[in-house]
């Protein structure tokens, strides 16, 4: 079993959907939850086939983990890949933690990043934090410690308590100006997301 979303509260509502989720696909998601992969399946396969992105994601994520289906990575990259070009942002974090550890593909760093990254900007909490990680080792992308403070500054600010101790943990690795900088830009971000950080202070 490798179930990648099991993600905070804060993340999920910063990516659900704003439109109305048909009755076929809510279906298919609620019995995700509850376990009945068989009817998740039968349910959300068909809006997958039609192009509907959670419909998508719920096929890659059985896929994924095998979960009423053989498991199977490369089915699971399909669908997932095909919500993530459409913007999903649980999607994009899926495809870069199968990137980063060669599930299914040739392992790829910067792959990861790119997908990472796509999430982290939509305000996904994970992928912030992921990115902020390999900002700050240089895994797939040119190392910045300034950046991978910054988006751990931005995951803190949206409740994200391992991203708080993150800070101090590369806090040495930073200039006091440096650290400025990048707290001058985490806040600059969250100004500019106002939606993301109303969500997320909702949760308080």
């Amino acid at each position: 079993m490798r179930d990648l979303c099991s993600i905070c509260l804060v993340a999920a509502l910063l990516i659900a959907p704003s439109a109305a989720v048909p009755a076929d696909v809510q279906k298919g998601l609620d019995a995700y939850d509850v376990g009945d992969y068989e009817t998740s399946l039968a349910e959300c396969q068909p809006a997958a086939d039609s192009g509907d992105p959670r419909a998508q994601f719920c096929v890659g994520r059985l896929y994924a983990n095998g979960f009423g289906v053989a498991m199977d990575d490369a089915l699971a990259l399909k669908w997932y890949g095909l919500a993530a070009e459409q913007g999903y942002a649980e999607a994009q974090f899926n495809l870069g933690v199968m990137n980063a550890n060669g599930w299914g593909v040739p392992m790829d760093d910067a792959a990861a990043a790119k997908w990472f990254r796509l999430a982290a900007e939509q305000g996904f909490v994970q992928a912030q934090t992921s990115l902020a990680s390999i900002c700050h080792s240089g895994r797939g992308v040119e190392q910045n410690f300034v950046e991978a403070y910054m988006w751990f500054a931005i995951a803190a600010g949206l409740g994200d308590m391992n991203a708080e101790f993150k800070l101090d943990e590369i806090a040495p690795d930073l200039s006091a100006q440096q650290i400025a900088d990048a707290q001058q830009q985490a806040k600059s971000w969250l100004d500019a997301h106002p939606a993301v950080t109303t969500q997320a202070g909702n949760l308080d």
